[in-house]
């Protein structure tokens, strides 16, 4: 039913895949995220979406290569089909005609920040994107973004494309130098809690997507949970999205390797289950 019409790999940790899904194509909206099931043994895995084509009904869909279920998913062949592909589920971003917007991505929440970017421009907003990662191999979507973009920096750790340095120093350097009326960030949680930090500063009202936390996607686990402005919240049925100035970030960080032995442990396993299969 989810027949995978492309699936690549890009760089060495990121895959790309392209999948019929007809109604999740129809009726997404940017913000909005997928629950992936990709065979009958496998675990709910949230990926955002990218993009989406209604008229041949299929979604795009970026993942990191970092654990048995995105492991599986690069392996699916073009042809081959995903056992289930649950959503749009999420709260879709609140998309208005603001005045200038800065959209932040990094590493693969790159993917995440582009469709709220193109809705951004597509409200009549000034869209100024900012993209970064380690290194060159490691951005993605960087042609797709320009093109939608009035203006566009990229930046990178180690100085091999773009910018040397990271988001927030360009995003210094743009809230400095003129009015912005709201900033989106999507990447690594340090880097949304740097963002946030800044622009807190210059009293510049700011989103990010918690999607990186996310385990069921339906509220179900709990394993999601954040505080926001002091109260509990579910990332997945309450976001992904909220307020960047009111997010508990220390909590959310340490809540982030809650099933890092768990996932090291089951990732260990899969490959040499994988090595054994292929005789290696």
């Amino acid at each position: 039913m989810y027949t995978i019409i492309t699936n690549e790999k890009i760089s060495d940790n990121v895959g790309k895949a392209i999948v019929e899904a007809p109604y999740i194509a129809k009726h997404r909206k940017a913000g909005q995220f997928v629950i992936v099931i990709v065979d009958e043994v496998g675990e709910r895995i949230p990926l955002t979406i990218a993009d989406s084509d209604k008229k041949n009904g299929t979604i795009t869909l970026y993942y990191q290569i970092v654990g048995t279920s995105t492991h599986k998913l690069s392996l699916k062949k073009k042809g081959e089909e995903l056992f289930n592909v649950a959503g749009p589920l999420g709260h879709p971003t609140n998309i208005q005609r603001y005045g200038t917007c800065v959209c932040v991505g990094g590493g693969i929440g790159i993917a995440a920040v582009y469709p709220i970017a193109v809705a951004m421009k597509d409200a009549g907003n000034y869209l100024i994107s900012i993209i970064g990662a380690r290194n060159k191999d490691l951005l993605i979507l960087e042609k797709e973004l320009k093109a939608k973009s009035d203006e566009m920096i990229v930046t990178t750790d180690d100085g091999s494309h773009g910018v040397k340095g990271f988001v927030t120093d360009e995003l210094k350097t743009i809230l400095d130098g003129g009015k912005v009326d709201i900033v989106v960030a999507v990447g690594p949680v340090p880097m949304m809690k740097a963002v946030s930090d800044l622009t807190k500063k210059y009293t510049v009202k700011t989103l990010v997507s918690l999607n990186s936390i996310m385990v069921d996607g339906t509220g179900m686990c709990g394993g999601c949970r954040v505080t926001v402005d002091g109260k509990k919240q579910f990332t997945c049925v309450d976001g992904p999205e909220f307020d960047a100035h009111l997010v508990d970030f220390d909590e959310l960080m340490k809540r982030l390797n809650t099933y890092k032995e768990q996932e090291k442990e089951s990732f260990e396993k899969h490959k040499c289950k994988l090595e054994q299969y292929y005789g290696r």
